[in-house]
Protein backbone atom coordinates (compact mmCIF):
# COMPACT_ATOMS: atom_id res chain seq x y z
CA UNK A 1 0.00 0.00 0.00
CA UNK A 2 1.29 3.47 -0.89
CA UNK A 3 2.09 5.45 2.25
CA UNK A 4 0.88 9.05 2.46
CA UNK A 5 3.67 11.62 2.55
CA UNK A 6 2.33 12.88 5.89
CA UNK A 7 3.25 9.55 7.53
CA UNK A 8 6.89 10.15 8.43
CA UNK A 9 9.18 7.48 9.88
CA UNK A 10 10.13 9.67 12.84
CA UNK A 11 6.49 10.36 13.66
CA UNK A 12 5.61 6.66 13.45
CA UNK A 13 8.53 5.81 15.75
CA UNK A 14 7.40 8.44 18.25
CA UNK A 15 3.77 7.26 18.16
CA UNK A 16 4.87 3.66 18.58
CA UNK A 17 6.88 4.54 21.69
CA UNK A 18 3.92 6.44 23.12
CA UNK A 19 1.66 3.44 22.62
CA UNK A 20 4.22 1.09 24.15
CA UNK A 21 4.59 3.18 27.30
CA UNK A 22 0.97 4.28 27.77
CA UNK A 23 -1.21 2.63 30.38
CA UNK A 24 -4.38 4.72 30.01
CA UNK A 25 -5.43 6.03 26.60
CA UNK A 26 -8.31 8.23 25.49
CA UNK A 27 -9.54 8.27 21.88
CA UNK A 28 -11.41 11.48 21.03
CA UNK A 29 -13.37 12.49 17.93
CA UNK A 30 -15.80 15.23 16.98
CA UNK A 31 -19.30 15.84 18.28
CA UNK A 32 -22.16 14.21 16.37
CA UNK A 33 -19.79 11.55 15.05
CA UNK A 34 -20.26 10.19 11.55
CA UNK A 35 -19.04 6.99 9.94
CA UNK A 36 -15.48 8.22 9.52
CA UNK A 37 -15.24 9.44 13.11
CA UNK A 38 -16.66 6.24 14.60
CA UNK A 39 -14.89 3.95 12.12
CA UNK A 40 -11.47 5.45 12.83
CA UNK A 41 -12.09 5.51 16.58
CA UNK A 42 -13.15 1.86 16.68
CA UNK A 43 -10.26 0.76 14.48
CA UNK A 44 -7.81 2.61 16.76
CA UNK A 45 -9.41 1.08 19.86
CA UNK A 46 -9.26 -2.45 18.47
CA UNK A 47 -5.70 -2.01 17.21
CA UNK A 48 -4.53 -0.88 20.66
CA UNK A 49 -6.47 -3.67 22.32
CA UNK A 50 -4.90 -6.35 20.10
CA UNK A 51 -1.35 -5.01 19.71
CA UNK A 52 -0.55 -3.27 23.00
CA UNK A 53 -1.47 -5.59 25.90
CA UNK A 54 0.33 -3.38 28.42
CA UNK A 55 -2.36 -0.72 27.98
CA UNK A 56 -4.60 -1.15 31.01
CA UNK A 57 -7.50 1.00 29.86
CA UNK A 58 -8.47 2.51 26.50
CA UNK A 59 -11.75 4.28 25.85
CA UNK A 60 -13.49 6.21 23.11
CA UNK A 61 -14.69 9.55 24.46
CA UNK A 62 -17.64 11.16 22.69
CA UNK A 63 -19.53 14.38 23.22
CA UNK A 64 -22.74 12.95 21.71
CA UNK A 65 -23.85 9.40 20.97
CA UNK A 66 -23.17 7.77 17.64
CA UNK A 67 -26.20 7.60 15.30
CA UNK A 68 -28.12 4.34 15.18
CA UNK A 69 -27.22 3.96 11.48
CA UNK A 70 -23.59 3.26 12.46
CA UNK A 71 -24.21 1.01 15.47
CA UNK A 72 -23.93 -2.13 13.34
CA UNK A 73 -20.11 -1.97 13.43
CA UNK A 74 -20.00 -2.15 17.24
CA UNK A 75 -19.02 -5.38 18.97
CA UNK A 76 -20.29 -6.08 22.46
CA UNK A 77 -16.88 -5.41 23.98
CA UNK A 78 -16.69 -2.06 22.18
CA UNK A 79 -19.78 -0.75 23.98
CA UNK A 80 -18.13 -0.99 27.40
CA UNK A 81 -15.23 1.13 26.12
CA UNK A 82 -17.32 4.12 24.98
CA UNK A 83 -18.09 7.10 27.22
CA UNK A 84 -20.57 9.76 26.06
CA UNK A 85 -20.72 13.20 27.69
CA UNK A 86 -24.35 13.71 26.67
CA UNK A 87 -25.24 10.58 28.66
CA UNK A 88 -22.78 10.62 31.58
CA UNK A 89 -22.12 14.36 31.81
CA UNK A 90 -18.87 16.13 31.05
CA UNK A 91 -17.34 15.55 34.52
CA UNK A 92 -16.69 11.76 34.24
CA UNK A 93 -15.16 12.33 30.80
CA UNK A 94 -12.93 15.06 32.22
CA UNK A 95 -11.84 12.81 35.09
CA UNK A 96 -10.94 10.03 32.67
CA UNK A 97 -8.94 12.39 30.46
CA UNK A 98 -7.12 13.79 33.49
CA UNK A 99 -5.84 10.29 34.23
CA UNK A 100 -4.71 9.52 30.68
CA UNK A 101 -1.06 9.38 29.66
CA UNK A 102 -1.89 9.47 25.93
CA UNK A 103 -4.73 11.02 23.90
CA UNK A 104 -5.38 10.06 20.26
CA UNK A 105 -7.48 12.64 18.42
CA UNK A 106 -9.21 11.49 15.23
CA UNK A 107 -11.15 13.14 12.41
CA UNK A 108 -11.10 16.70 13.73
CA UNK A 109 -8.60 19.49 13.23
CA UNK A 110 -9.22 21.38 16.47
CA UNK A 111 -10.54 20.61 19.98
CA UNK A 112 -13.35 23.11 19.40
CA UNK A 113 -15.07 20.38 17.37
CA UNK A 114 -15.51 18.00 20.31
CA UNK A 115 -18.14 19.96 22.24
CA UNK A 116 -18.17 19.56 26.03
CA UNK A 117 -14.90 17.62 25.94
CA UNK A 118 -12.91 20.56 24.54
CA UNK A 119 -11.67 22.08 27.79
CA UNK A 120 -10.56 18.72 29.22
CA UNK A 121 -8.69 17.93 26.01
CA UNK A 122 -6.97 21.31 25.92
CA UNK A 123 -6.04 21.23 29.61
CA UNK A 124 -4.65 17.69 29.61
CA UNK A 125 -0.88 17.40 30.08
CA UNK A 126 -0.82 14.05 28.28
CA UNK A 127 0.79 13.79 24.82
CA UNK A 128 -1.78 14.34 22.09
CA UNK A 129 -1.57 12.61 18.71
CA UNK A 130 -3.62 13.85 15.75
CA UNK A 131 -4.78 11.67 12.83
CA UNK A 132 -7.02 13.75 10.57
CA UNK A 133 -7.81 14.70 6.97
CA UNK A 134 -9.23 18.21 7.41
CA UNK A 135 -7.57 21.48 6.51
CA UNK A 136 -5.89 23.88 8.96
CA UNK A 137 -5.15 21.64 11.99
CA UNK A 138 -4.34 23.30 15.30
CA UNK A 139 -0.84 21.90 14.93
CA UNK A 140 0.77 23.30 18.09
CA UNK A 141 -1.34 21.01 20.27
CA UNK A 142 -0.21 17.73 18.74
CA UNK A 143 2.99 15.69 18.57
CA UNK A 144 3.19 13.67 16.47
CA UNK A 145 0.62 14.77 13.91
CA UNK A 146 -0.57 12.86 10.84
CA UNK A 147 -2.57 15.35 8.82
CA UNK A 148 -3.41 15.74 5.15
CA UNK A 149 -6.45 16.77 3.13
CA UNK A 150 -5.31 14.73 0.13
CA UNK A 151 -6.93 11.50 1.27
CA UNK A 152 -10.58 10.47 1.22
CA UNK A 153 -11.04 10.10 4.95
CA UNK A 154 -9.43 9.75 8.33
CA UNK A 155 -10.03 6.01 8.04
CA UNK A 156 -7.90 5.86 4.90
CA UNK A 157 -5.14 7.80 6.64
CA UNK A 158 -5.39 5.65 9.77
CA UNK A 159 -5.05 2.49 7.68
CA UNK A 160 -1.69 3.81 6.50
CA UNK A 161 -0.65 4.70 10.04
CA UNK A 162 -1.55 1.23 11.34
CA UNK A 163 0.41 -0.44 8.54
CA UNK A 164 3.40 1.79 9.28
CA UNK A 165 3.24 0.95 12.99
CA UNK A 166 3.39 -2.75 12.12
CA UNK A 167 5.96 -2.35 9.38
CA UNK A 168 3.82 -4.26 6.88
CA UNK A 169 0.53 -4.16 4.96
CA UNK A 170 -1.15 -6.31 7.57
CA UNK A 171 -4.11 -4.54 9.14
CA UNK A 172 -5.72 -6.63 11.90
CA UNK A 173 -8.97 -8.22 10.74
CA UNK A 174 -10.99 -6.63 13.53
CA UNK A 175 -10.05 -3.15 12.28
CA UNK A 176 -11.08 -3.71 8.68
CA UNK A 177 -14.87 -3.28 8.86
CA UNK A 178 -14.70 0.03 10.78
CA UNK A 179 -12.07 1.38 8.38
CA UNK A 180 -14.05 0.40 5.29
CA UNK A 181 -17.21 1.86 6.82
CA UNK A 182 -15.53 5.22 7.35
CA UNK A 183 -14.07 5.32 3.85
CA UNK A 184 -17.43 4.36 2.34
CA UNK A 185 -19.43 7.02 4.18
CA UNK A 186 -16.93 9.85 3.72
CA UNK A 187 -16.72 9.23 -0.03
CA UNK A 188 -20.52 8.96 -0.34
CA UNK A 189 -20.05 5.34 -1.43
CA UNK A 190 -17.06 6.23 -3.63
CA UNK A 191 -18.74 9.12 -5.42
CA UNK A 192 -16.48 11.83 -3.95
CA UNK A 193 -12.84 12.33 -2.98
CA UNK A 194 -11.61 9.01 -4.35
CA UNK A 195 -7.89 8.84 -5.09
CA UNK A 196 -5.77 5.96 -6.42
CA UNK A 197 -4.52 5.39 -2.88
CA UNK A 198 -8.13 5.11 -1.69
CA UNK A 199 -8.77 2.12 -3.92
CA UNK A 200 -5.46 0.53 -2.92
CA UNK A 201 -6.44 0.85 0.74
CA UNK A 202 -9.89 -0.60 0.12
CA UNK A 203 -8.36 -3.49 -1.82
CA UNK A 204 -6.13 -4.27 1.15
CA UNK A 205 -9.09 -4.14 3.55
CA UNK A 206 -11.07 -6.52 1.34
CA UNK A 207 -8.14 -8.92 1.16
CA UNK A 208 -7.92 -8.84 4.95
CA UNK A 209 -11.60 -9.78 5.26
CA UNK A 210 -13.65 -6.55 5.33
CA UNK A 211 -17.30 -7.42 4.69
CA UNK A 212 -18.23 -4.85 2.05
CA UNK A 213 -21.63 -6.39 1.15
CA UNK A 214 -22.75 -6.41 4.78
CA UNK A 215 -21.48 -2.85 5.29
CA UNK A 216 -23.33 -1.56 2.22
CA UNK A 217 -26.53 -3.29 3.27
CA UNK A 218 -26.34 -1.84 6.77
CA UNK A 219 -25.50 1.66 5.54
CA UNK A 220 -27.87 2.01 2.59
CA UNK A 221 -30.58 -0.64 2.78
CA UNK A 222 -31.61 -0.52 6.42
CA UNK A 223 -33.00 3.01 6.79
CA UNK A 224 -36.18 3.65 8.78
CA UNK A 225 -39.30 4.45 6.78
CA UNK A 226 -39.47 7.96 8.28
CA UNK A 227 -36.29 8.94 6.41
CA UNK A 228 -37.88 8.34 3.01
CA UNK A 229 -41.14 10.02 3.89
CA UNK A 230 -39.25 13.12 5.03
CA UNK A 231 -37.03 12.98 1.94
CA UNK A 232 -40.13 12.95 -0.25
CA UNK A 233 -41.58 15.95 1.57
CA UNK A 234 -38.39 17.97 1.26
CA UNK A 235 -37.85 17.18 -2.41
CA UNK A 236 -41.48 17.84 -3.26
CA UNK A 237 -42.12 21.09 -1.42
CA UNK A 238 -38.98 21.98 0.54
CA UNK A 239 -36.36 22.35 -2.19
CA UNK A 240 -35.46 25.83 -3.46
CA UNK A 241 -33.06 26.27 -6.40
CA UNK A 242 -31.75 29.77 -7.00
CA UNK A 243 -30.84 31.32 -10.34
CA UNK A 244 -27.18 30.90 -9.40
CA UNK A 245 -27.58 27.15 -9.02
CA UNK A 246 -27.75 26.86 -5.22
CA UNK A 247 -30.11 24.11 -4.05
CA UNK A 248 -31.36 24.77 -0.51
CA UNK A 249 -33.37 22.63 1.90
CA UNK A 250 -34.29 23.83 5.40
CA UNK A 251 -35.51 21.38 8.04
CA UNK A 252 -36.98 22.95 11.17
CA UNK A 253 -37.61 21.22 14.49
CA UNK A 254 -41.36 21.14 13.99
CA UNK A 255 -41.04 19.10 10.81
CA UNK A 256 -38.39 16.84 12.36
CA UNK A 257 -40.69 16.10 15.28
CA UNK A 258 -43.67 15.48 12.99
CA UNK A 259 -41.71 12.78 11.14
CA UNK A 260 -40.02 11.40 14.29
CA UNK A 261 -36.56 12.15 12.91
CA UNK A 262 -33.55 10.99 14.93
CA UNK A 263 -29.85 11.84 14.68
CA UNK A 264 -28.44 10.31 11.52
CA UNK A 265 -31.77 9.98 9.68
CA UNK A 266 -30.95 12.88 7.34
CA UNK A 267 -27.39 11.74 6.57
CA UNK A 268 -26.69 12.25 2.87
CA UNK A 269 -29.71 14.46 2.13
CA UNK A 270 -27.37 17.29 1.12
CA UNK A 271 -25.93 15.19 -1.71
CA UNK A 272 -29.22 14.51 -3.50
CA UNK A 273 -29.73 17.89 -5.27
CA UNK A 274 -26.26 17.65 -6.85
CA UNK A 275 -27.82 15.19 -9.28
CA UNK A 276 -29.65 18.12 -10.90
CA UNK A 277 -27.68 19.45 -13.85
CA UNK A 278 -27.97 23.18 -13.11
CA UNK A 279 -27.18 22.82 -9.41
CA UNK A 280 -23.64 23.91 -8.50
CA UNK A 281 -24.03 23.94 -4.73
CA UNK A 282 -26.27 22.14 -2.23
CA UNK A 283 -27.12 23.51 1.22
CA UNK A 284 -28.95 21.50 3.87
CA UNK A 285 -29.91 23.41 7.03
CA UNK A 286 -31.24 21.50 10.04
CA UNK A 287 -32.48 23.17 13.20
CA UNK A 288 -30.79 22.16 16.43
CA UNK A 289 -30.65 23.67 19.92
CA UNK A 290 -29.84 27.35 19.43
CA UNK A 291 -28.64 27.01 15.84
CA UNK A 292 -29.17 25.68 12.37
CA UNK A 293 -26.51 23.12 11.41
CA UNK A 294 -25.37 23.66 7.85
CA UNK A 295 -24.13 20.94 5.47
CA UNK A 296 -22.60 22.05 2.18
CA UNK A 297 -21.68 20.08 -0.94
CA UNK A 298 -20.53 21.49 -4.25
CA UNK A 299 -19.42 20.50 -7.73
CA UNK A 300 -15.87 21.16 -8.95
CA UNK A 301 -15.28 24.85 -9.56
CA UNK A 302 -17.40 25.91 -6.59
CA UNK A 303 -15.81 25.91 -3.12
CA UNK A 304 -18.09 24.65 -0.37
CA UNK A 305 -15.25 25.29 2.06
CA UNK A 306 -14.90 28.98 1.11
CA UNK A 307 -18.64 29.49 1.58
CA UNK A 308 -18.61 27.72 4.95
CA UNK A 309 -15.70 29.80 6.23
CA UNK A 310 -17.09 33.15 5.08
CA UNK A 311 -20.75 32.80 6.04
CA UNK A 312 -21.32 29.81 8.34
CA UNK A 313 -18.51 29.84 10.94
CA UNK A 314 -17.30 26.50 9.60
CA UNK A 315 -15.10 24.80 7.05
CA UNK A 316 -13.98 21.39 5.92
CA UNK A 317 -13.05 20.25 2.43
CA UNK A 318 -13.16 22.01 -0.91
CA UNK A 319 -16.33 20.25 -2.05
CA UNK A 320 -17.77 19.12 1.31
CA UNK A 321 -17.99 21.38 4.34
CA UNK A 322 -20.20 22.34 7.24
CA UNK A 323 -21.01 25.16 9.60
CA UNK A 324 -23.86 26.76 11.51
CA UNK A 325 -26.23 29.68 11.80
CA UNK A 326 -26.54 30.47 15.52
CA UNK A 327 -29.55 32.27 16.93
CA UNK A 328 -30.64 33.54 20.33
CA UNK A 329 -33.86 33.01 22.27
CA UNK A 330 -35.93 34.34 19.35
CA UNK A 331 -36.06 31.37 16.97
CA UNK A 332 -36.10 32.43 13.31
CA UNK A 333 -38.74 30.97 11.04
CA UNK A 334 -37.86 28.47 8.34
CA UNK A 335 -38.56 31.13 5.69
CA UNK A 336 -36.20 33.58 7.42
CA UNK A 337 -33.40 31.03 7.41
CA UNK A 338 -34.08 30.24 3.77
CA UNK A 339 -33.95 33.93 2.84
CA UNK A 340 -30.68 34.34 4.73
CA UNK A 341 -29.05 31.38 2.96
CA UNK A 342 -30.27 32.65 -0.42
CA UNK A 343 -28.68 36.03 0.31
CA UNK A 344 -25.41 34.44 1.40
CA UNK A 345 -25.17 32.18 -1.64
CA UNK A 346 -26.09 35.01 -4.02
CA UNK A 347 -23.37 37.21 -2.51
CA UNK A 348 -20.91 34.33 -2.73
CA UNK A 349 -21.58 33.61 -6.39
CA UNK A 350 -21.54 37.30 -7.31
CA UNK A 351 -18.10 37.62 -5.69
CA UNK A 352 -16.87 34.71 -7.80
CA UNK A 353 -18.05 36.19 -11.10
Amino acid sequence: MVRSTCIKDAAIAAFGKQLESARRIGIITHTRPDGDAIGSSLAMLRFIRSRYPRVEECRILLDTSLPSSIEFILHEEDCTSIMVAAVLGAEPIGEYIAGCDLLVVLDMNTPSRCGEIESSLRNSKAPKVLIDHHMNPEAELFDPMFSTNELSSTCELLAGVLCALQGSDDIPFECCDPLLTGITTDTNNFANSVFPATLETVSLLLKRGARRDEILYSLYNSYPERRFRLMGRLLDSGLTITENGAAIMVLDSETSEAFGIEEGDTEGFVNIPLGIGRVRLSVFAKQDAGEYRISLRSKPGCSANALAVKYFQGGGHELASGGKIPFGPSVPTKDEILSLIIRYTDEFFQAQS
